[in-house]
């Protein structure tokens, strides 16, 4: 565990047969890799060159580094999703299974006893994902076969909202467009540029010219979104 500006980050050190040596920020940590065959002051000396970055990153966007941060979330809390507001009720039971549902506007949270904090905050948020997403699912279809009808008219199988963290949205070769929940904390115009660049895969499976070709006709200002993305993203989470 690594603390920088009061936050605990995770680290979890991999030893294995490599020849490089690097850092990047995972899922759920800080992964750094090392070969097996350096000795213990080789690894101490560029263990402290690898802080030193974790430490430089954090710096510069340290919102990259919240998703590491346990979901403080605690029984009554209010939760604002775009324009819609929930109340949350916690319930830690003597349960193994954990459960979230929605009912007239307070979403509650059934949860394992025996879990640890690392553990429930995980689960919490993936609660608060699938509720929610089925919550917005039949607004999001929509708006997913309006924009399509609008710029593309192509046919479209299904639309699903799933707790993605490696990317905002995807296409299928069958016409299948999923969408982050995350998008769900970014303004409207941001959600319609991934649901446009999702639906011009129905077009140009590729990001090649013709693709971007194909969702500039649809959003010119499409880059300006994309920019919001990578300097706020990191802060669209449960």
């Amino acid at each position: 565990m690594l603390e920088l500006s009061g936050a605990e980050i995770p680290i979890r050190i991999v030893r294995e047969q490599r020849r490089s040596i690097r850092a990047y920020l995972g899922r759920e940590e800080v992964i750094m890799r090392f070969p097996r065959a350096i000795t213990a002051e080789e690894e101490s000396k560029h263990m402290e060159r690898l802080v030193k970055w974790v430490e430089k990153q954090y710096h510069k966007r340290a919102d990259a580094f919240q998703k590491y941060q346990a979901a403080d979330y605690q029984d009554g809390d209010t939760l604002r999703v775009g324009e819609r507001q929930y109340t949350l009720a916690l319930q830690v039971e003597n349960r193994k299974t954990n459960s979230g549902r929605l009912k007239d506007g307070q979403i509650v949270l059934k949860l394992a006893s025996d879990q640890g904090e690392k553990q429930r905050s995980k689960a919490i948020r993936t609660l608060l994902s699938r509720v929610i997403g089925a919550d917005f699912l039949p607004a999001i279809t929509e708006r997913v076969h309006e924009l399509n009808d609008r710029y593309f008219q192509r046919r479209i199988k299904g639309v699903k909202l799933k707790y993605n963290h490696s990317n905002w949205g995807s296409c299928s070769n069958t016409g299948n467009i999923n969408l982050s929940t995350r998008l769900l904390f970014a303004p409207q115009d941001v959600v319609d540029y991934v649901i446009i660049h999702e639906l011009a895969h129905l077009i140009q499976l590729n990001h090649s010219p013709k693709f971007w070709a194909e969702v500039a006709r649809a959003m010119p200002e499409y880059e300006q979104h994309e920019a919001w993305l990578r300097e706020y993203g990191p802060q669209c989470d449960f």
